[in-house]
């Protein structure tokens, strides 16, 4: 499915679920077929005259729906589908030359933006894992099938496993690449059994040239996801396919895992990723404070690598006292990082208010605050925005109608849309619901 395809089902989707008034427009608009998607205007495929014509009048609600259920403002046109012509030397509609951008390429694979080999920092530690990977990226399928680190939390698992993935569709971005968490795995091989539709399943996951599956040891003591996974390995890497697989222990300490899954995951190159070492957290802690644009001394970041053992933690940290030291420095250095670990002299301290919000969350996805006030739709300033009205609103308890004045947004209304959205995304994704956390506890918001 293309991410074109992908999003117009999403909007059917909500559609369906949240505008039960609306049958005889759903029914319809279920059998368009999107054609592109640019500069906000989304062009629909119909099938004749007569459909182009009652949808026509009924364009503005249309675009209202989308509106209510994408939280997008989108101009809807509507063609007429071309017929099937069978000469092959006709050249295609432009109307269907929609080609995805990498980030579209990167997300429907499953894939994080901030994961790459770039900001990856080496040590002892990991600079096995870091080979092997690098192995499997020049030579997928071939060098280490399958691949499985091992290790605690926080010690590069995932940035390893999607960093590998993102080099293949760099690459060539026909492959075909899927990263899944383990538990996400289980739910929908549950989901597809209840709705009878297996096959779409086995269609999605055993056609894949690369599949990485996160904290595989989910699957374990689950009889029929530990059948089908055993199969769709089978069928990938006999197919050519690459399986990586991450766990926080090794196969042979996996309670209740099958035996021939066991021997499967021990085929291939097991590699154990080790905490990181004071060198390595310094230069992970440097690394993370240039992708945000923080300004900190090489001395100031040894003593927090000093101090913070857990890598998952170093950010959260970083980002803490960026946040304590608006106002008072310029950059975090030995001072800021004292006062921040010894709390001495709390009147530098200035009290979180709604710029500082906007600010940690601007430097956590690397925006600027002007896109953020601006009516760009783009996937990348969206969600910063609405991680913004949700703190404002839910944490701060400002007032619908000042949360929309300070983001400039034309009425409250958007803030409710905003909310209400983000409260389903959190419900729904462990990586938003990280991240969000993650920002609450920097700016001393979490309890």
């Amino acid at each position: 499915m293309s991410i074109l395809s992908s999003i117009w089902n999403d909007f059917l989707n909500e559609l369906q679920q949240t505008d039960a008034k609306v049958p005889v427009l759903y029914s319809l608009l279920k059998q368009l077929k999107p054609i592109s998607l640019a500069n906000n205007k989304l062009t629909l495929s119909c099938n004749n005259n007569g459909m182009k014509f009652f949808l026509e009048k009924r364009r503005p609600e249309i675009e209202a729906l989308f509106l209510k259920t994408a939280q997008q403002k989108i101009i809807v046109e509507f063609a007429i589908a071309e017929r099937k012509n069978n000469n092959k030397n006709s050249s295609p509609s432009p109307l269907f030359s929609f080609t995805p951008s990498q980030e579209d390429i990167f997300s429907k694979a499953g894939l994080h933006k901030k994961y790459n080999f770039d900001n990856f920092a080496v040590s002892s530690t990991n600079q096995v894992g870091y080979a092997a990977s690098q192995a499997v990226s020049e030579n997928l399928g071939s060098s280490y099938n399958p691949l499985l680190f091992y290790g605690g939390v926080g010690v590069g698992k995932t940035h390893l496993a999607q960093s590998i993935a993102k080099k293949i569709l760099e690459k060539d971005p026909t492959k075909k690449v899927l990263f899944s968490p383990g538990d996400l795995f289980t739910n929908e091989l549950i989901e597809s059994i209840r709705e009878k539709s297996t096959i779409k399943f086995r269609k999605k996951y055993r056609q894949l040239n690369l599949l990485i599956i996160d904290d595989v040891q989910f699957i374990a003591g689950k009889q029929t996801v530990q059948e089908e996974f055993f199969h769709t390995f089978n069928f990938i890497v006999s197919g050519g396919g690459q399986v990586i697989l991450t766990s926080d222990r090794p196969p042979n300490e996996i309670k209740n895992l099958e035996d021939r899954l066991r021997s499967r995951f021990s085929g291939g190159l097991i590699v154990d990723i080790q905490p990181p070492d004071f060198e390595l957290r310094t230069a992970i802690l440097l690394i993370k404070a240039r992708e945000k644009n923080i300004e900190i001394d090489i001395e100031a970041a040894k003593i927090i690598a000093e101090q913070v053992d857990d890598t998952r933690e170093l950010e959260g940290t970083l980002l803490s006292i960026y946040a304590k030291s608006i106002g008072f420095k310029n950059k975090i250095d030995l001072e800021v990082v004292d006062l921040f670990f010894n709390q001495k002299k709390k009147n530098y301290i200035k009290r979180i208010n709604s710029n500082d919000i906007i600010k940690i969350v601007c430097s956590y996805y690397n925006v600027r605050q002007s896109q953020i006030k601006s009516d760009s739709r783009a996937s990348g300033i969206v969600l910063p925005r609405q991680i913004i009205m949700y703190l404002l609103r839910v944490e701060l308890k400002i007032k619908l109608q000042e949360v929309a004045y300070i983001l400039k947004r034309k009425d409250h209304t958007t803030i409710i849309h905003a909310v209400d959205k983000l409260n389903r995304l959190i419900s729904k994704d462990p990586t938003i619901k990280e991240d969000v956390d993650r920002i609450m506890k920097t700016v001393n918001l979490s309890t």
